[in-house]
């Protein structure tokens, strides 16, 4: 679904129109198809069957009977040659109808892709990046298990004249940062896992130095969304020598940059736990009935929603700009990292009916049909409550005081990335052309709206 505020262009509201009429031209030709299978079919039946009778007559009688059966198996044998001409024309009819069905899909693709009209630009509409005098990479050798140790990043960099500063027990990364700044360099990397990219993120964007992320974490959403292949760690160092920079956006809260998300409720009190590292899962099922349970304490989260106040939430999530959520577990990616916006998504669960619906949808991957779910956007939002709120930033447990202030901070970041690369994140790419709106959309945009 597009987005309020999306821009579409004349192209894309036609391509949105001839989606909508080779779809039915595609249904016709297939029911055309379809009805003269079933009429060749019968029609071949019954003049075989005629056909073996008005020749067992003929060679079995005389005269007038013969005659007569003579004329019936001519005829009888025309109706087979029909028929059989039937079948080849539904074949051309199911041809056409396979036809009209992709040009159908290729045109809705093209006029339901996300971002609208003002998609993220393709590499060669990037700006080329002039190669840095002095680049310098912060390694951390123990993220994502180990990753930049397996591909010897280190001895990758000096191949390629950049300056590795590996991250050692004790060490500060935003003093690391600031200090490969403070010696020159004018492209900062980071090779490790979310957390580690936001706060190297927060030293570039107030250095005003390009930022080059290496995704040597375990998950790597950041790189995800920017359009970097994750298995190619290495490839990633070719952003210091052939890139190309993107301006994006980045979120804080109380000060505290974040790249991806923060979130607070029940994940983040899971995420507080020493063993969730170790044991997601069981983790968060040992916990979840003291969280959810008829004795739990309500969770003391204040908000401002799209359209009122609410005195409280299991789960808020505020993301740098908006992700499309079809479930919690898996956040899939963001369109865009430059819309200047959070996305906000709150849910409230007031008893066992509702969390057994909620676990029921997003099992299957409806969680927006929940009742108690909310979602909007907003450059700024506020979170109250009474004491020390847990908080779960970029996967990273914290504590903050209240309030809490979460704010849209557009195109504070350069990113330089890669020539080669994607650029664009999963979500970018994908069209849900199966989805229950597809036609209503197709048909708003055709008219305009």
């Amino acid at each position: 679904m597009a987005r309020h505020g999306e821009r579409r262009t004349l192209t894309q509201r036609a391509a949105a129109a001839l989606a909508l009429v080779t779809a039915v031209a595609a249904a016709g030709l297939l029911l055309v198809g379809v009805v003269l299978h079933v009429v060749a079919v019968l029609a071949g039946i019954v003049s075989m069957f005629v056909v073996v009778t008005a020749g067992w007559y003929a060679v079995s009688r005389r005269g007038l009977r013969r005659v007569i059966a003579l004329i019936v198996m001519v005829l009888a044998v025309a109706g087979l040659a029909t028929a059989l001409a039937f079948e080849n024309l539904n074949g051309i009819a199911l041809g056409l109808a396979i036809a009209a069905a992709a040009v159908s899909v290729a045109a809705a693709r093209y006029a339901l892709r996300p971002g609208g009209g003002a998609s993220p630009p393709a590499s060669a509409q990037l700006r080329a990046a002039m190669r840095p005098r002095r680049g310098v990479l912060i390694i951390n050798l123990k993220s994502g298990g180990g990753k930049a140790e397996r591909f010897r990043l280190a001895e990758e960099c000096e191949k390629r004249g950049i300056e590795p500063v590996v991250l050692r027990p004790g060490d500060d990364l935003l003093e690391l940062a600031e200090g490969a700044i403070d010696r020159g360099a004018d492209v900062i990397g980071m090779a490790g896992g979310d957390g580690s990219q936001a706060l190297v993120a927060t030293v570039a964007s107030r250095r005003s130095v390009p930022h080059v992320c290496v995704p040597a974490g375990t998950r790597n959403h950041f790189a995800l969304d920017l359009g970097l292949d994750r298995a190619d760690v290495v490839g990633a160092l070719d952003a210091f020598t052939d890139g190309v920079d993107r301006r994006i956006d980045l979120a804080s809260v109380n000060g505290r940059v974040f790249v991806n998300n923060a979130s607070l409720g029940l994940y983040a009190k899971v995420v507080q736990s020493p063993e969730y590292r170790d044991a997601k899962v069981s983790t968060a099922a040992a916990m979840l009935p003291d969280l959810l349970g008829p004795d739990a304490q309500p969770l003391d989260l204040r908000f401002r929603g799209p359209d009122a106040d609410y005195p409280t939430a299991h789960l808020i999530l505020v993301s740098n700009d908006p992700y499309r959520l079809d479930q919690i577990g898996g956040l899939g990616t963001r369109p865009r990292l430059d819309r200047g916006v959070l996305g906000i998504v709150a849910a409230r669960i007031t008893d066992a009916a509702q969390a057994r619906r909620f676990v029921a949808l997003q099992a299957a991957g409806q969680i927006r049909r929940f009742s108690g779910w909310l979602e909007w956007r907003a450059r700024r939002f506020e979170v109250g409550s009474g004491g020390p709120v847990e908080i779960g930033i970029d996967g990273e447990a914290m504590l903050m005081e209240p309030p809490l202030v979460f704010e849209s901070l557009p195109a504070a970041l350069t990113v330089r990335l890669p020539r080669r690369a994607v650029h664009r994140s999963p979500r970018a790419r994908t069209v849900h052309l199966l989805s229950r709106s597809t036609i209503s959309e197709l048909g708003r945009m055709t008219v305009g709206r």
